[in-house]
């Protein structure tokens, strides 16, 4: 496998506008005659669908709800990033680009990271235009707070919010677009393969969810926007559908799969509460604008917080990071409560948890004004938690939230399979190996409002595809395999449930690739990962018919993918000798418990190639390049 990242060549600064200049065109009465297919509606995914709509191109959009609204860029809270500079505090795009550069290790593709800094300031301007109400001063201009890993304030915010306001702004353009016809919806579809023809991605093969039917659709270009794949951990803050397959279906049909091990522990979640949770919840990182993070100095010291005096709290990342404070990067932050906890300081039932405490802040500026900048989140943690957090400290602990790692593209966001697109969270170009807060939202609107529509029309001027259609053999053998991979899980009868199995995936994710790895236990998870996925293709109980409205079937066939994908995950991670962001090899860290790059041996993206069932995969290294940045080791204090 070739991996070219296709990036320009030239000063940094200049990369994407000449790129697009010398990016051949398809005229506007040529656009019309060709059909693009976009999976997902989130924030990516749904601004790309209404934007290349707009342009004239004619967009099967698929989602897995039962309306666009419900992608799960609606639960982002805490912002977006651009670098507007309103505060005065010396913002600029390069600044963007550095700290999101530097959050990630330095372990990004330096000029897609630059051109995600660029598009930054006129995300914010379409999204105005749009009808997105952005938190304003009291002198008109929008409102920014700060978000870890930087120094100034550059994130807008529509209170807790965030993310749904963004997603009704892109729902929108699109509901426009379906109006107008340039949009087909398909709601409630669940992408399970990738049509390959003479080479090229040429469509999907999806199951109708309400009806269970298998339904192929075709088009001359694919895009994949489905999020990411944390869902393997079973345990994480993201929604119940979030899953890899689509991805997982296009890995095995030829579109690399890069750095899986790369996954986010954000640190400002709910506790767990016991056994029979499905999902956690997550606190936003905004909070840390005003909310200090402590633990008790002394450990055991089992004492209510209104009872352990200021001398005796350890506001332990203002200790020992003195510029950045509680401001600190979320793989810092989230390293750091898990040592404190691990040293017996924890707090709560558990012991598991640390305090997130507002009482500074709501002294210093009063509740009426926390209630106006956090009033949803403080509501929703009283909801879960029975406590108010105006009243006592919030208690938090570190959870499962995002992954940096996907399919690997170049610079025109394609995949190694020629036709297949990625866009958002799906994919693995902006964030390296640890994404900054407020980075997420950029990327999806980027990648779907300012970069595909560019890219794809580059791919189909310099193409001459053939016509090809749902009669093609391709997808009949897709559906018959389709057909046959469920009449299998529908027919093994077993005596475990789909959820019993995947808790213990989970189980197996979060002990041994969680927040701290090392070799012996990424050894064992290779050992025991295996064994489970066999034994749910002999013992487990999917109930149902196939034929029919089935989420038990739903979850199996999910779950398949994440016992294959799991096992990847595990595999790069050993591979991965060193420590980077959120992959944190516990034989690699500094003196004072920092994560240890290896830039001599592991500066480069790991891109993992499928070679079939049964078959070790085949690993590619896209070496990373820094021509305008430094290789440092970061440093936050």
């Amino acid at each position: 496998m070739q991996l070219n990242s296709n990036v320009p060549s030239g000063p940094l600064e200049g990369k994407w506008d000449r790129y697009k200049f010398d990016l051949k065109k398809v005229n506007p009465a040529n656009k019309r005659k060709f059909e693009v297919i976009v999976v997902g509606t989130g924030l990516a995914g749904g601004s790309a669908a209404a934007t290349m709509a707009d342009l004239g191109y004619h967009v099967k959009n698929f989602c897995i709800q039962d309306t666009p609204r419900r992608a799960h860029s609606i639960a982002a809270q805490g912002g977006i990033n651009a670098a507007k500079n309103y505060p005065g505090d010396g913002d600029s795009v390069y600044n963007l680009f550095y700290d999101t550069i530097k959050g990630g290790d330095y372990r990004a593709r330096e000029a897609n990271v630059y051109r995600l800094a660029q598009n930054a300031n006129a995300i914010i301007d379409h999204c105005v235009a749009t009808g997105v109400p952005f938190a304003r001063e009291y002198g008109g201009l929008h409102a920014n707070r700060s978000f870890g890993g930087a120094q100034v304030s550059r994130t807008f915010y529509a209170r807790g919010q965030t993310g749904q306001q963004l997603l009704l702004g892109v729902y929108g353009q699109l509901s426009r677009q379906i109006g107008l016809g340039g949009v087909e919806m398909y709601s409630r579809r669940d992408i399970l393969d990738i049509v390959v023809v003479d080479g090229c991605a040429r469509g999907v093969v999806c199951r109708n969810l309400v009806t269970g039917e298998i339904e192929s659709h075709s088009a001359h270009a694919v895009v994949l926007a489905t999020g990411g794949y944390d869902n393997v951990y079973f345990l994480t803050t993201s929604g119940m559908h979030s899953n890899v397959s689509a991805c997982w279906a296009a890995y095995k049909k030829g579109a690399a799969f890069a750095n899986p091990c790369y996954t986010q522990i954000h640190p400002t979640c709910i506790t767990v509460h016991g056994d029979y949770q499905s999902k956690l919840t997550l606190m936003s990182e905004s909070l840390r604008n005003d909310g200090r993070i402590w633990v008790p100095k002394k450990a055991g010291d089992n004492r209510s917080p209104d009872q352990i005096p200021e001398n005796e709290r350890d506001y332990y990342l203002e200790r020992k990071y003195p510029s950045f404070g509680n401001l600190v990067p979320r793989d810092v932050a989230s390293r750091n409560a898990k040592m404190a906890c691990d040293e017996g300081r924890g707090v709560g039932n558990t012991g598991l948890a640390v305090y997130l405490d507002f009482s500074e802040a709501i002294k210093r500026d009063g509740e009426d004004v926390i209630r106006a900048k956090y009033g949803n989140l403080f509501q929703m943690y009283d909801k879960i938690q029975d406590e108010n957090p105006y009243k006592v400290p919030m208690k938090i602990y570190p959870a499962i939230h995002y992954v940096m790692g996907g399919t690997w593209v170049d610079y025109n966001l394609m995949t190694t399979r020629d036709g297949l697109f990625c866009l958002g969270g799906a994919n693995f170009s902006d964030h390296g190996a640890n994404r900054l807060g407020a980075s997420a939202l950029m990327q999806g609107l980027s990648d779907g409002y300012f970069v595909l529509p560019y890219t794809i029309g580059g791919y189909l001027a310099t193409q001459s595809l053939a016509d090809v259609d749902t009669s093609h053999q391709a997808f009949k053998d897709s559906e018959k395999q389709l057909n046959e991979k469920l009449n299998k899980l529908m027919n093994i009868n077993g005596k475990r449930t789909v959820d019993d199995i995947h808790k213990e995936l989970g189980h197996y994710m979060w002990e041994y690739c969680g927040m701290a790895r090392n070799e012996a236990g990424l050894k064992t998870a290779l050992q025991k990962i295996p064994a489970l996925r066999e034994e749910f293709w002999q013992n487990v109980n999917v109930t149902g018919s196939s034929k029919d409205f089935n989420q038990t079937l739903e979850k199996a066939y999910r779950l398949a993918d994440y016992l294959e994908f799991g096992e990847l995950l595990a595999r790069d991670a050993l591979t991965r000798e060193e420590s980077c962001g959120g992959h944190f090899r516990e034989e690699s860290q500094t003196e004072e418990n920092e994560a240890k790059r290896d830039d001599e041996n592991f500066c480069h993206a790991a891109a993992w190639e499928y070679a079939g069932e049964g078959k070790d995969p085949i690993l590619n290294k896209e070496p990373l390049v820094f021509e305008s940045v430094k290789l440092t080791q970061r440093s936050y204090k």
